[in-house]
């Protein structure tokens, strides 16, 4: 149970925005403190989440044998959904260059695209804003679900699922807490690491993205299916 929760937190926290986003704090005028209050906004969200959704699944009972297909179902549902996700970023990718061409094209007449929120949050970074931030970007992903109904669906003691919970927040924020650690630690080399890896990142993103989502999905449905 430990080891597949973690491997689906794992590809939950593969998120370049997220990195992205902790590579702008850290250059701010106050890394320390801004950085840190982002990744107490990720970590609460992270936590509240896993809590509401092994409460809600325990209390459906999903954790009883007597609900092997509905967990099973649930899975595949999962499984589904980060498929269709996956699908939609890769037809949105492949309309992107030809509406950036219509957009370049426009000239002064073309109205320039409104700023998104996370983009509006690290504009000017502060601790409130990269806190709000945090809370916005760790909002849970269908292969965050899938690691926590791992968990609740195990029917394990106390110990052991406060444990997994543990596991799974910690390995979810991992994209963020590690560059923390690593700038507390080096500054300097961590952010040049940072400002050298941003070019790839906003390259490839969401490639990255996509492939987990594909990845994800497809051990999902493959599990849900099996087990139903």
């Amino acid at each position: 149970m430990l080891v597949q929760a973690a491997g689906f937190a794992l590809l939950a926290a593969l998120s370049p925005t997220a990195l992205l986003v902790m590579a702008i704090f850290l250059g701010s005028h106050s890394p320390r403190r801004t950085a840190l209050f982002y990744v107490a906004g990720a970590v609460l969200m992270t936590v509240l989440m896993a809590v509401t959704v092994l409460l809600v699944l325990r209390s459906t009972g999903l954790n009883q044998p007597r609900q092997h297909e509905p967990r099973y179902g649930l899975r595949l549902g999962l499984g589904v959904l980060a498929l269709v996700i996956a699908v939609v970023m890769i037809l949105r990718a492949r309309r992107a260059p030809p509406a950036a061409a219509t957009t370049a094209g426009a000239g002064s007449e073309g109205a320039p695209p409104k700023p998104g929120l996370i983009t509006r949050l690290t504009a000017r970074p502060r601790p409130l804003t990269a806190f709000l931030a945090g809370l916005l970007l760790f909002a849970p992903s269908a292969m965050f679900i899938a690691a926590v109904q791992v968990i609740a669906t195990a029917d394990a003691a106390v110990p052991v699922t406060v444990l997994a919970v543990v596991i799974v927040t910690v390995i979810t924020v991992l994209i963020v807490w590690l560059p923390l650690i690593a700038y507390l630690a080096a500054p300097g080399a961590t952010t040049r690491a940072l400002r050298n890896a941003n070019g790839w990142l906003v390259a490839h993103g969401r490639s990255v993205v996509t492939c987990a989502l594909l990845i994800a999905g497809v051990i999902l449905v493959i599990n849900g299916a099996m087990g139903i």
